[in-house]
């Protein structure tokens, strides 16, 4: 048990089959999740995401940003994103998660959402960039949002709120049968970041 989640158990699987999602609950002090927070806010590179959906550019509310140990090309939506090199903060964070894991990242997939207005729909990370049934490391800071998942074939659902400071992990078969998604809300007008540590396969 880390120190700041004594109660939370973070062997356990909460997906009830056909895949692995464990959560760690809080993994920094709230003045050490803050600055992090702060640090994100005002010096990563963001920019409002693009989607080509049947073939119109969509622009989202959500910003993003994709940084990584080589200008990795990673494609989703139909758009194509370069690596930026790796920020100090990123490193110190991506260390944490490895540290905690055991698990060995390479990239990061940033998001920014603004408020709870601004959500993301039932998708699934299988990407042919990604390394299959590699781990995806998510640490959130700012509003605690409720993240949930989705059979692909069943539809059963599970759900749980990912609170400031905290780090969720997705892994083995978890991409082939779940969707996931952050349900926009109107309850919650503070920001949000999400950083996704991931395998770009070479």
């Amino acid at each position: 048990m880390d120190l700041f989640s004594e109660a939370i158990d973070k062997h356990k699987n909460w997906l009830p089959y056909e895949g692995t999602v464990n959560y760690y609950g809080r993994l920094l002090s709230l003045e050490k999740a803050g600055f992090y927070f702060k640090n994100l806010l005002e010096n990563i590179e963001w920019r409002n995401d693009e989607a080509v959906i049947f073939g119109k550019k969509i622009i989202t509310k959500r910003k993003v940003a994709w940084y990584g140990e080589k200008p990795f090309e990673y494609t989703y939506s139909n758009t194509t994103k370069r690596a930026l090199p790796w920020t100090k903060e990123l490193l110190e964070l991506r260390a944490l998660i490895e540290d905690e894991t055991g698990e060995t990242f390479n990239s990061c997939l940033l998001n920014l959402y603004h408020s709870g207005d601004e959500g993301m729909a039932w998708h699934s990370d299988g990407e042919t960039d990604l390394k299959k049934d590699g781990a995806i490391g998510s640490l959130s800071f700012g509003a605690e949002r409720k993240f949930a998942f989705k059979h692909k074939q069943t539809k059963e659902k599970v759900e749980l709120v990912l609170e400031h400071g905290s780090l969720l992990v997705m892994k083995g078969v978890t991409q082939t049968h779940w969707l996931h998604r952050l349900p926009p809300t109107k309850l919650i007008t503070r920001p949000r970041v999400n950083l996704t540590f991931r395998t770009i396969v070479e």
